[in-house]
């Protein structure tokens, strides 16, 4: 009898450890990385689209995104260069860069945009890390009393990145980019 509880034992806790072990496994999945695992050098393709892409066309972006130490805290360095019309040998190109730095907030997993707190300026601008995903949010408030949220939601995926831009104003949805990066250089 004693030897037929062994047999049941041994199977039974080998079932609990494995089990065990898949659901720690599953929680830490579900933690908030740390802005650490965002850095480095990203560089990849999108296409942007608005309200009147089906009749004028997209916008092909090639990107260019540096995440990095900076301080007490980080940065994020972008650069879009911009095709008008999707035509990669078109000659209408527009190359729009920006960096924003970022100190921790109050809160985990939150931070503020170092000179970026005048949404009438340069915008009020701030970071949250969520899972995977490190989310710039910049929101203006244009002459005329309107106001336009961008946010950009970079997402950690095997060997590179999610770009999704999401450009509001007034509540309406003007331009959507979706991009996808890989990472090159730390």
């Amino acid at each position: 009898m004693a030897r037929t509880r062994h047999y049941l034992i041994t199977p039974l806790a080998t079932v609990i450890l494995v089990a065990a072990s898949w659901l720690g496994a599953t929680a830490a999945m579900a933690d908030d990385l740390p802005v650490k695992s965002f850095y480095g050098h990203f560089q990849g393709s999108g296409v942007a689209e608005n309200s009147d892409s089906l009749y004028f066309g997209v916008t092909v972006r090639d990107l260019d995104v540096k995440i990095g130490a900076e301080g007490t805290g980080f940065y994020v360095e972008w650069t879009s260069v911009i095709r008008g019309g999707g035509d990669r040998n078109n000659s209408d190109i527009r190359r729009r860069t920006q960096r924003i730095n970022f100190t921790p907030g109050d809160t985990a997993n939150f931070f503020n945009a170092v000179g970026r707190q005048d949404p009438r300026g340069k915008g009020l601008t701030w970071a949250q890390i969520e899972k995977q995903t490190l989310s710039v949010y910049v929101m203006q408030i244009t002459e005329a009393g309107g106001y336009v949220i961008q946010t950009y939601k970079r997402t950690l995926k095997g060997t590179g990145m999610h770009l999704k831009l999401i450009n509001v104003a007034n509540g309406e949805p003007q331009r959507e980019v979706d991009a996808r990066l890989v990472k090159v250089g730390n």
